[in-house]
Order: C-alpha cells, then sequence, then structure tokens
C-alpha cells in the first residue's frame, strides 16, 4: 500500500515504527561510506602485475621508441591500437595521455577559453557569455569545469534513452550556446546508455555556434556489470558525415579499469581538433608517460584482454549493485516513497525520493553514521530544484558494509517521508 495513501491513524502508526528503527540506526555506530565511486581494494588488486611491467629491459615499443625518453605527445600506439578499437575509432584519431581525462576535459575548456577553438571566430573569454548544457541528473565533475570558468549551465533531462534531444535542439540555436557534457554509457549516476538515434541526433543538428562542441565522456565504455557490454556508437563517423567533424570531444580512461590516479586517458576526436589540441599541448608538455603506456599495452595485450579484466570487476561489483537494488525493493517498493535505476554497467545507482526530502534524508543518513554523495550534488550548482536525487556508490565498500548502509538509508528515506507527510 503506497504510504500516500495511509489515513491519519495509519501514517501516525507507521512513523511511530519508522522512529523507532532510526533510533536502532543511531545506537549502531556505523561508520558506512556510499559517497564517491571508488574501486574496492579487490578491484585494484587485479591490476598489481602492472607494477612489474613493462619490466626491467623492457622499454621499446613496438615501433622501437624508447619509452624511457622524452616526445611522442600522441602516445603509443600500442595502448591507442587497443583503445581505438574499443571505441571503433580510427588509429589517427585518438591520443593516449596520462592517467586522467578530467584533466584533459579541463584542458580543453580552459584552452578553448583562452585561445578559442579551431573553429571559434573569437576566444570564448571574450565572449559576452558562454552558456552550457549539463544533462541531470549528472556527473558533478563535469559540472565544476563549467562552474570554475562562468558559464551559464542550462539543466536538460537525462531520460531513459539518453540526454532529452528535443530541449538541446532548441538551445543550441543560441550561438552563445558553446557545448555540453554528455556520459553516454552506463552515465553518472543514472547508469543510462544514449541510443544510437539520440547519438546520432547530437552529431547532426544544426548549432548556430560554429565553435559548439560536445565532451563525450565515455569514461564507463566497458564497464559492465554482466558478461555483455555495451555497443559504442560511432560519433565521431556520425558528425564527419553530417558535416560536422569537429564536434566531438571523446574521452575515456583506465582510471576504474587498472590502478585509479595511475592509470592512462585517451581522447578522441577529428585529426584537426586533435592537430589543435597538439598546438597547445606541446607548449603545456613534452609529452606522456610512455613508460606507463607500455606497462598498461602489455598488461591488456588486446582489446579482448581489456574485455576479459572488466568481467573480473563485474563479479566484484555485481553482487554490491543487486543488493542494493533487493534492499530497495524490500524496504521502500511497496510504499511508493522512492524509485531509483536499475544499471546494467557503471558505479551508482540514482534515488529519487519525494521531493524536498532529499536533503533530509543525507541529514538523518549522516546523524546516523552513513555517508552519502550531498543532496544536488548531480546538478549544476549542487542545485536540485525538487531536491529529490541521491547518487548511491555501492563499489567501495564490502557487500555486509553495502547491505547495512542501504538497510540504513532506507530507514532514513521512509522517516523523511513521514516527516514531509506531517506525521
Amino acid at each position: 500500500m503506497s504510504l500516500l495513501d495511509f489515513d491519519a491513524d495509519q501514517l501516525a502508526a507507521f512513523a511511530a515504527e519508522v522512529r523507532q528503527d532510526y533510533d536502532v540506526l543511531k545506537d549502531k555506530d556505523l561508520k558506512l561510506d556510499l559517497t564517491r565511486g571508488k574501486p574496492a581494494a579487490e578491484q585494484l588488486d587485479l591490476a598489481d602485475a602492472l607494477l612489474e611491467l613493462p619490466g626491467k629491459g623492457n622499454h621499446h615499443a613496438a615501433d622501437g621508441t624508447d619509452v624511457r625518453n622524452y616526445g611522442n605527445l600522441a602516445g603509443l600506439a600500442d595502448v591507442r591500437g587497443i583503445w581505438a578499437e574499443l571505441l571503433g575509432v580510427e588509429l589517427e584519431q585518438i591520443y593516449a595521455g596520462d592517467s586522467s581525462s578530467l584533466n584533459i576535459m579541463f584542458d580543453l575548456v580552459s584552452w578553448a577559453y583562452a585561445f578559442g577553438t579551431n573553429d571559434s571566430e573569437r576566444p570564448w573569454k571574450d565572449e559576452e557569455t558562454v552558456k552550457w548544457i549539463c544533462p541531470v541528473p549528472g556527473y558533478d565533475r563535469h559540472f565544476t569545469i563549467t562552474e570554475k570558468f562562468g558559464f551559464e549551465m542550462i539543466s536538460v533531462p537525462m531520460l531513459e534513452d539518453g540526454p532529452d534531444l528535443n530541449a538541446i535542439q532548441e538551445l543550441v540555436k543560441d550561438p552563445q550556446v558553446k557545448g555540453m557534457w554528455v556520459v553516454p554509457v552506463f552515465s553518472n549516476p543514472t547508469g543510462v546508455t544514449t541510443s544510437e538515434e539520440i547519438a546520432r541526433g547530437l552529431a547532426e543538428m544544426e548549432t548556430a555556434a560554429p565553435d559548439f562542441r560536445i565532451v563525450w565522456d565515455n569514461a564507463y565504455a566497458v564497464h559492465t556489470l554482466t558478461d555483455e557490454f555495451p555497443p559504442v556508437h560511432d560519433v565521431l563517423g556520425f558528425a564527419e558525415a553530417a558535416g560536422n567533424p569537429n564536434r566531438f570531444w571523446y574521452l575515456t580512461s583506465t582510471s576504474k579499469i587498472t590502478h585509479a590516479g595511475a592509470g592512462v586517458s585517451f581522447f578522441a576526436s577529428s585529426v584537426d581538433n586533435l592537430d589543435w589540441y597538439k598546438s597547445v599541448a606541446s607548449v603545456r608538455g613534452i609529452g606522456p608517460n610512455k613508460v606507463n603506456q607500455l606497462a598498461h599495452a602489455r598488461y591488456f595485450g588486446d582489446a579482448d584482454g581489456v574485455r576479459e579484466v572488466m568481467r573480473k570487476h563485474a563479479d566484484i561489483l555485481a553482487p554490491k549493485f543487486t543488493k542494493v537494488l533487493e534492499i530497495l525493493e524490500e524496504r521502500l517498493g511497496q510504499y511508493e516513497v522512492a524509485r531509483w535505476t536499475e544499471p546494467k554497467g557503471g558505479y551508482f545507482i540514482s534515488l529519487d525520493v519525494i521531493d524536498g526530502t532529499a536533503s533530509r534524508v543525507v541529514e538523518l543518513a549522516k546523524e546516523a553514521g552513513i555517508a552519502l554523495t550531498g543532496a544536488g550534488s548531480s546538478f549544476p550548482l549542487k542545485q536540485d530544484p525538487n531536491n529529490r536525487n541521491i547518487r548511491l556508490a555501492p563499489s567501495l565498500p564490502p557487500v555486509a558494509e553495502v547491505t547495512a548502509a542501504m538497510d540504513g538509508v532506507a530507514t532514513c528515506v521512509l522517516l523523511a517521508a513521514v516527516e514531509k507527510l506531517g506525521a
């Protein structure tokens, strides 16, 4: 029976039970954390072989490059070739960098701001204003970048098949709209995968700004929770065929595949975009860590080697996600006070509670020793207009801690709901 259909007596009795459950929860003196999508230690252990690679005396790439020396801004073909196959792009369309694709995204935006892109009439800093499209719920670190530069961030809904294309097509009629964020596969935090129809629509749509860019952050391209890997859409090909070859800045990395902070990042785009990137990146530095790139190439071997590793990650992660979904259904499903996504990959579950109660749920959880990502974190400026969304990150704790944390979260959701209903 929906909690919203309880009469006054039923609601009062139920509220008393929930408050008693919450008192019991606080007495447990928990210290649990579901805030960030970090790999668990068992996942990091999978890549420990990297610590011995490429190995003493093994310092030449397939083309003979001595990886210990300077140079090669594009990165080693050995590892670029693996990711070119995984992403469905040509070798000349992809660069390999250092550990963080987020660093490259920041560079791309900041260089466009300071110097303009290869298609810009002027640097973005000289525009009267710069507007940026932000699918929501979305990735907080994306929004932090555009916030840092003072861009006007415009929210559009993330639907079941990707960002709201109709809304975006209207917004890009404004020449001050210069770009947008997208996590196209197992998006953060909803787990939605953008359909081919939406991907093509984004590639083909007309934009008033000639230098409009889509940051296609495919961070979870191979991060399945099952044995199946999602399709990877050829957005670079779609855009080129539509006469918009420079539209996409395509990023990914190994950060949640090998060792976080010690992996390899990748930037794929048109040759013109890569040349523009290189013109600035070559001033910033002489080249990436090619020793680490060679180590990764030797560790994986080929694209199937990456998929094999990711199936091992799935074996570790899937039970945690299953437990979260089981508890949400068992504790909340019958009362209709929340809804949640059921992702097939990625690192997050998006939980929507009764409007106006997300911040209260987070507060109650904190008082009970359960750390959740702040309400509103998945929206620009951390402002969820409905105060309903909470991002759950079950990857780091062991299953037993995930179970305890989620049981506590469910109690907090119910308590916030009965408070909202006046009980």
